[in-house]
């Protein structure tokens, strides 16, 4: 457990000594507050419209607001995730120092787990400013706050999930760029999987269904949290981390 904290925080201070992780903040920053803003306009307008025509109109703040900021976030995920790992193995690579850490005492385990979760938190980290947009809520309003952490969640273990992918792409190559690319790529292909049922009913379109993100989030982002759902994204994560260890090791016997 030392040599993963050593490692997690080794990767950490990579990432906020360079320009990557306030970028990455920055970026998301904008993105994030423009989608807060628009969903927070329109809840008010809708109000406001209903109430000038004198009708009652049910405004749920986090079915108008919260839930299409989730999404939205989620949707960001895919341009943040290629960003965060794609440097994680392949700069190693790219440096020479990948040879001294295969052949290092520290087992293999312990490096994968470690750059990987130093991965998650920065991109916690990122999330957690899209909190403080809707923390802005409970100023004017009175949010339901358990589907929020619910949401959050969601988000969490939908970027470890795909973080893990991006791990084990990031060590099959010494270009960032080409990881970076093959990351999104299939990121991407995770998300859109469902859109295979719009046309089609039979069972492989079903199981593509249900290897996308976007079913599996959902539920999070509506505030209900079920055990299918996180049992997806944890497989996931540990599929991404189990691919790592075998590319890891190949790399082991090669050095």
């Amino acid at each position: 457990m030392r040599n993963v904290l050593v490692i997690c925080r080794k990767e950490l201070n990579s990432y906020f000594a360079s320009p990557i992780a306030y970028g990455l903040m920055a970026f998301f920053a904008a993105i994030a507050g423009y989608f807060f803003y628009v969903a927070t306009a329109i809840f008010v307008a809708r109000g406001m419209e209903s109430q000038m025509m004198g009708r009652s109109f049910p405004m749920d703040v986090n079915e108008w607001v919260i839930r299409p900021v989730l999404m939205n976030v989620s949707v960001i995920g895919l341009f943040l995730i290629p960003m965060i790992t794609m440097r994680l193995f392949a700069e190693e690579k790219r440096s020479g120092t990948i040879e001294l850490l295969a052949t290092s005492p520290v087992r293999d385990v312990e490096i994968i787990i470690g750059k990987w979760l130093a991965a998650v938190i920065l991109y916690a980290s990122i999330l957690a400013i899209s909190a403080l947009d809707i923390a802005v809520l409970f100023l004017y309003g009175e949010p339901d706050l358990k589907p929020i952490l619910v949401g959050f969640l969601g988000l969490l273990l939908q970027g470890a999930g795909l973080l893990a992918i991006g791990t084990f792409l990031s060590t099959l190559t010494k270009n960032q760029i080409i990881a970076g690319t093959a990351t999104f790529a299939v990121c991407l292909l995770l998300w859109v999987f469902d859109w295979i049922t719009a046309y089609e009913t039979s069972t492989w379109a079903k199981v593509m269904s249900y290897m996308s993100v976007v079913t599996h989030f959902e539920s999070f982002a509506k505030g209900v949290m079920d055990s299918k759902d996180a049992i997806y994204f944890i497989t996931v994560a540990f599929f991404g981390l189990f691919l790592t260890a075998r590319s890891l090791e190949s790399l082991r016997w090669r050095a």
